[in-house]
């Protein structure tokens, strides 16, 4: 039986929060070929072709346009062994995957793959939370908000998304920035286990402990997808009963101010850890117009906050900020989907001539943008939050993650610039144009201060040309080659599932210095 089937601990909750697709039973002679190999596992009834009506739902919730894909078939396993038998089915079989868990990636082929095979986790889905440990078990294919509403009835919460549509699993393999991370640390930082199905379908216990993969349990912590299929995460919680927090919007006027205040943020944050703030600047298409929305939070519920307090103080043009919950808060901070999404991050020095410049590019990017789309039919985002150096010493606490942040030099800012299209032709022009500017900024920051670029690329916010693992330092990169060697040593997750940031994609430095 599996083991998330079977009855819980008597203090415990378990809650299956999502109802599962129809899966539609199809004759033996299914309209996708590679469904074969689902048939002849037993896992029929949990297979989608293309003329079923649930694979067409599946692949309308995908949140970027340009994530929808088409796959030869989906298959949605109920649980790690379900999982571990249509592995082993693909691996046998030599077919090409892809892994789904929420779906919310806006990188085209990170969580799909196109004439290939989609293993959708939407139904891996328990949150199970104990009391005694003050623990919580997450399927991947669960989502933030579901976790967060059922953790309030227990007066917890845990580092999880600020958009409560985010799946599980992507924001926790990519490392997760949350609201409490000047608490406690990067979301992956505060998983205490994991199970993973291994390429050979064997499924392990994942954890700091000796005998229970340790150093796999370092390198998924911002790692990705290049070891094994993760079926459960077991999670840290911190009491949250009342937070304060919503959107502050100032006009186009207040952003010089805008511009200071987050340039000093990661000391801000730094001071004031209960705080934060992400800052987004950015083009609505409802007002034609460029403006500064806050999405702030105080985690303990204070309202007058000092740390906020400047931001607080600017002229606002709306201001939905009360006393609320972190699960209600999920609502406030949800970006609009339906769109085809270009991502670019890079994470600098926090120096306001910096901050300066994101903004001055982003608004020739927007100019850039009107002039090919007429109607202005469009979404920006130039969006800084801050990584104070505070961050990587919780890391720390917690035993690190192969991101490698903390060898950086000073307090950063992360910042991202995205742009939201109606057409894939508009989202390609937008494209190369989203990453002239992220390039310049990069060149300005390099010529201008000293130490201006910080090297990690936030695997959750970048673009699948970035060179994601590559930034997090060869001693992490080393880790990561050879966890996945061990644990894959036929390779499976670098060449039959293309999607996500490879490790064998990156130049083996070793490799290189002995020629």
């Amino acid at each position: 039986m599996d083991r998330f089937n079977g009855p819980s601990h008597s203090i415990s909750r378990a809650i299956w929060l999502k109802q599962p697709p129809k899966i539609m039973s199809s004759s033996p002679e299914l309209p996708c070929p590679q469904a074969r190999y689902f048939i002849e596992a037993g896992l029929q009834q949990q297979t989608l072709s293309p003329s079923d009506p649930s694979y067409k739902a599946r692949e309308a919730t995908y949140w970027s346009r340009s994530a929808s894909l088409n796959p030869a078939c989906i298959v949605c396993p109920r649980s790690a062994v379900e999982v571990s038998t249509a592995l082993k089915s693909l691996v046998s079989a030599g077919q090409r995957f892809a892994i789904r868990s929420g779906g919310h990636a806006p990188s085209t082929t990170v969580n799909n793959i196109k004439g290939g095979i989609t293993i959708d986790l939407s139904l891996i889905n328990h949150i199970v939370y104990d009391a005694t440990s003050q623990t919580v078990r997450i399927g991947p294919g669960q989502n933030w908000k579901e976790v967060y509403k059922e953790l309030q009835k227990s007066h917890r919460t845990v580092a999880g998304s600020r958009d409560g549509n985010v799946g599980v699993a992507g924001f926790l393999l990519g490392g997760g920035y949350s609201w409490i991370t000047a608490r406690t640390g990067w979301g992956c930082d505060n998983v205490v286990s994991y199970e993973v199905v291994l390429a050979d379908g064997r499924i392990i216990t994942v954890s700091a402990q000796e005998d229970q993969h340790a150093d796999m349990f370092l390198a998924l912590k911002g790692g990705g997808n290049n070891f094994g299929i993760v079926t459960s995460f077991t999670m840290s919680t911190v009491h949250c009963d009342r937070v304060w927090g919503g959107k502050a919007i100032t006009p186009k006027i207040a952003i010089p101010d805008v511009i200071r205040i987050a340039s000093r943020l990661p000391e801000t944050i730094s001071k004031y850890p209960d705080c934060n703030i992400v800052i987004v600047i950015t083009q609505v298409p409802e007002k034609d117009d460029i403006i500064a929305s806050g999405a702030v939070v105080q985690t303990q519920g204070v309202v007058d906050d000092p740390g906020l307090s400047e931001w607080m103080a600017l002229p606002m043009i709306l201001n939905t900020t009360k006393v609320t919950t972190i699960y209600d808060t999920t609502f406030e901070f949800l970006l609009p989907s339906g769109y085809h999404n270009t991502w670019f991050t890079a994470c600098f020095k926090n120096d306001e001539r910096i901050v300066a410049k994101a903004v001055e590019v982003h608004g020739d990017l927007v100019g850039a943008l009107k002039s090919y789309v007429p109607e202005h039919d469009f979404r920006t985002q130039c969006i800084f939050q801050p990584v104070p150096k505070l961050i990587s010493e919780l890391s720390a606490v917690a035993g690190g993650n192969v991101m490698g942040v903390e060898r950086h030099s000073s307090n950063g800012v992360l910042f991202l610039l995205s742009a939201m299209m109606k057409t894939s032709e508009q989202r390609d022009f937008a494209h190369s144009k989203v990453r002239e500017a992220v390039e310049t900024i990069k060149e300005y920051a390099a010529s201008t201060v000293d130490g201006g670029n910080l090297p990690w690329i936030y695997m959750n916010y970048a673009d699948k040309t970035q060179d994601v693992l590559g930034s997090y330092g060869d001693k992490n990169v080393k880790i990561i080659r050879e966890v996945a060697a061990k644990y894959d040593p036929q390779q499976v997750f670098q060449k039959l599932c293309p999607g996500g940031w490879k490790i064998s994609n990156v130049p083996d430095m070793a490799t290189e210095h002995s020629y």
